[in-house]
């Protein structure tokens, strides 16, 4: 039986995308991909050089959002910055809520690889705005609170148009946390 070849890496993202959120990032093989695309291994490995670089690919709108939302905080103080924060964190999510679900529990790992390294300096920066008051422990905490809820909501609620729940995680936030003086 002859194998087919993927015509684009388009395809092999999407395929590694429906085999990362069936068996998460970990628990999905090259042969896995391969399988779903319908192709041997080998011509995966024609178009990526390793599991890594799929995974990277995929993520790359959502983390070039994420190093842009990371700028525009950087040029913000105070109650402007927790906004920007906020509003710029739910909208990422919001829109990479795909990306997000994929990845659900696995994230502590996947920052330990080099291509993702510098996303935990930018998470650090935006609990640091988020919380407004980054001396003040109470304030952090929820800051990782509201952080780690919204990309849990995006992930949980895969049925929810964005319509709807951008303003519910927006409310969120604006609850949850101590406004800036």
């Amino acid at each position: 039986m002859a194998r087919v070849v993927p015509e684009t890496r388009d395809e092999i993202l999407a395929a590694a995308a429906r085999r990362f959120a069936v068996s998460g990032y970990r628990g999905t093989s090259l042969q896995d991909i391969a399988g779903e695309v319908g192709c041997s291994k080998a011509a995966v490995l024609y178009h990526f050089a390793n599991k890594d670089a799929i995974l990277t690919e995929l993520m790359a709108p959502a983390i070039g959002m994420l190093q842009a939302l990371d700028e525009r905080i950087a040029a913000h103080s105070g109650a402007a910055a927790q906004r920007v924060a906020g509003e710029g964190f739910v909208d990422l999510a919001v829109r990479f809520r795909r990306e997000i679900a994929l990845l659900r529990g696995e994230f502590p790992e996947l920052l330990q690889q080099p291509a993702f390294a510098h996303i935990q300096r930018i998470s650090e920066r935006l609990i640091e705005a988020l919380a407004g008051h980054p001396e003040r422990p109470a304030a952090r905490i929820a800051a990782l609170v509201v952080l780690a809820g919204i990309s849990e909501a995006c992930g949980e609620f895969a049925d929810i148009p964005d319509e709807e729940l951008r303003p519910a995680l927006l409310a969120l936030v604006r609850r949850a946390l101590e406004p800036v003086d």
